[in-house]
């Protein structure tokens, strides 16, 4: 095996088991080493760190997997991480109402670059780095022995491969493929899913817990969903008593799947709106128009992807927060998002706190959200928490 020597003092986080080693910690790395090889990483007086798979092609360059300097990394040794993960998940799998959620989560479960989640009858993979493209056949394999699906689904088409030198890829790997459209289930909703081509890999499920959380604040609303994608947020106000949902999206697809959602759960549609449309623009339009509801909701995409997007992050998560305040009743209800990692919970009060200000309302927190408990977050990776959010209220 390889070893990869760490510049002094660089291995301090290894050590604290932060699974990440950036290109500028490392001193020494031998010649011909293949991407996503494993390598055995010491620090600089030679005394064992980790294990983990090295890419020359990515800024960084090394992912760490394992501490126990005993352990052999084989086929095994994957198989058994991998079947740990899906038991942490036991009951996920047993929970009658809800069968889509996320069987692995990257770094958070000690699998830096892989992504497995389950729809139903159906399990997608995504292979983000080398390391995980080098064994996603075989990982594949082992989940369809292990779980025994009706097919396993590629969608590594991500723009992160690309920073690991990797060809985005999507299609079937193993069993029978996925419907254009499959029926989960998610608190009891049933939704229709596009694992093909559907964002993300077909649903936002670090949302499911918040899309019930929030539908308890809808009843008797007027709502406003920007971004609502296809929907979620929409059918659980609806279920939960909703006078009324708008649903403001740039995807004429994802809003005929909303209203198809909608369809599907034998909800009043005479209740529902849709607009395709870019939500900035809508709410300038509500605005001048003197349109306003009692409830308005803001997930929109990643305004960050990167630290450098930053500064033009904020000004557009101010904009779009202060937006929906201008069209909010005294007394109503915004709910507002960020699944930018660049972002965190305290900046975003702060866009909050200068949106409230600019708009001359009162805003209060009254509960705060992160990702579903699929999507565990480490405590050696702050980076694995990305989803931050806030109800509020307006008066």
């Amino acid at each position: 095996m390889n070893e990869i020597i760490l510049k002094p003092g660089r291995d301090k986080t290894a050590r604290q088991r932060h699974p990440w080693i950036f290109s500028g910690g490392i001193m020494k790395t031998p010649s011909g080493i293949s991407p996503g090889e494993i390598v055995r990483v010491v620090d600089s007086k030679k005394n064992f760190v980790a294990y983990g798979y090295h890419n020359p092609n990515s800024q960084i360059a090394i992912r760490l997997l394992e501490w126990n300097e005993n352990a052999l990394i084989d086929d095994s040794w994957w198989q058994a991480r991998i079947a740990d993960a899906v038991a942490r998940r036991k009951h996920f799998i047993d929970d009658s109402k809800t069968n889509a959620f996320r069987l692995v989560f990257g770094e958070s479960d000690l699998f830096p670059g892989l992504v497995v989640d389950r729809y139903a009858d159906f399990i997608v993979m995504q292979a983000l780095t080398a390391g995980i493209e080098s064994v996603k056949i075989m990982l594949a394999s082992h989940l369809n022995d292990l779980l025994k699906p009706s097919g396993i689904y590629e969608r590594s088409d991500t723009e992160s491969r690309t920073l690991e030198g990797l060809e985005i890829m999507a299609g079937q790997l193993l069993g029978a493929a996925p419907p254009d459209r499959l029926i989960v289930t998610e608190n009891g909703y049933r939704l229709s899913v596009d694992i093909k081509s559907g964002q993300k890999t077909g649903l936002y499920l670090d949302q499911r817990d918040n899309h019930k959380a929030v539908a308890s604040y809808a009843a008797e609303k007027e709502l406003l969903d920007c971004f609502s994608y296809t929907g979620a947020f929409s059918v659980h106000a609806l279920g939960a008593g909703a006078k009324s949902v708008t649903l403001v999206d740039s995807s004429a697809q994802s809003l005929k799947t909303a209203q198809q959602n909608i369809q599907l759960n034998r909800l009043d549609e005479t209740k529902s709106t849709f607009i395709d449309g870019d939500a900035f623009q809508i709410l300038r339009q509500f605005r001048d128009s003197g349109r306003s509801y009692d409830m308005v909701i803001l997930d929109p995409p990643k305004f960050a992807p990167t630290k450098s997007d930053l500064k033009k992050a904020l000004s557009g998560y101010k904009d779009i927060n202060l937006l929906a305040l201008k069209i909010l009743r005294p007394g109503g209800i915004l709910v507002t998002f960020s699944c930018s990692g660049a972002v965190d919970a305290q900046t975003l009060q702060t866009v909050l706190f200068w949106a409230a200000t600019d708009a001359g309302r009162n805003l209060q927190i009254i509960r705060t959200f992160s990702q579903g408990e699929d999507h565990p977050r480490l405590v050696t990776f702050p980076e694995s928490e990305y989803l931050k959010g806030f109800i509020c209220r307006v008066f």
